[in-house]
């Protein structure tokens, strides 16, 4: 059976106590999930997110961590250092680390061992621009990511590993694939790691929705049969609209 996981990520909002505020409405809001809920929130609020999810149905999540184990790498944070401090996911290759930051599948792919040889969960973003849905090359984009951001990643490592399709033109735009569109793509994803890895395996990746996934669409996109769980950007940062999400989120 597939875990369906609901997971925030922050991105550059919400000061130390500003996620303490945040957190402590959404924790009695969540706590009869009958999925896993994750707040992936800035390093910053780290510290404090572990804290006061402590002894709750909430894991915590980091937005990004650096390949190497130590060294000579400014402002970088590393594997280790997450785990250590009680972190369980890490986003790996987000649309927007890929846009401004220079992220690339091959870095993709070093952050993403990284995480699993530190026993994290990474959450491995993958999605096509807006110009190569237009040209009619999803498929190709998609198919290429999975192998070079896996590349080396075992069939026994990937059940850590969670997939989150995030069509770029979805994100933060306001627009979001249709309930079709996202089953499609997260379809498509599992025959390719099928290819890769066997049936077993790819039966058991969770494959989130990343794409301004909201309380409206929630239910609608969260029914098909290859979408597991959300990456959520904005609704995560309103209590209420998370909660929602959530409530919408059944196992399978």
């Amino acid at each position: 059976m597939r875990k369906t996981i609901i997971a925030g990520n922050w991105k550059m909002n919400k000061t130390p106590s500003e996620a303490k505020a945040l957190l402590e409405e959404i924790i009695p809001l969540v706590k009869d999930a009958e999925c896993e809920v994750v707040a992936c929130v800035p390093y910053v609020d780290l510290a404090t997110a572990i804290e006061v999810t402590k002894d709750t149905n909430i894991k915590i999540g980091a937005e990004n961590c650096h390949w190497a184990e130590s060294g000579a790498f400014t402002g970088e944070i590393s594997t280790g250092m997450l785990k250590e401090m009680g972190v369980e996911y890490v986003v790996i290759g987000h649309s927007e680390r890929r846009q401004y930051f220079g992220e690339t599948d091959e870095t993709v792919n070093k952050r993403t061992k990284a995480a699993l040889a530190a026993g994290l969960k990474p959450i491995v973003c993958v999605g096509e621009l807006l110009w190569e849905r237009e040209c009619d090359i999803t498929n190709e984009v998609i198919a290429r990511q999975i192998k070079l951001d896996l590349w080396d990643v075992t069939p026994e490592e990937m059940a850590n590993v969670v997939i989150a399709y995030e069509p770029v033109w979805a994100i933060g735009t306001g627009k979001t694939a249709t309930a079709e569109q996202a089953e499609e793509v997260c379809e498509f994803i599992r025959m390719c790691l099928k290819a890769k890895y066997g049936l077993e395996v790819a039966s058991g990746v969770t494959i989130q929705y990343g794409g301004s996934m909201n309380d409206k669409n929630a239910a609608e996109l969260l029914s098909k049969t290859n979408v597991d769980g959300g990456l959520i950007g904005g609704a995560s940062l309103v209590a209420e609209k998370f909660a929602a999400i959530v409530d919408a989120a059944k196992p399978e």
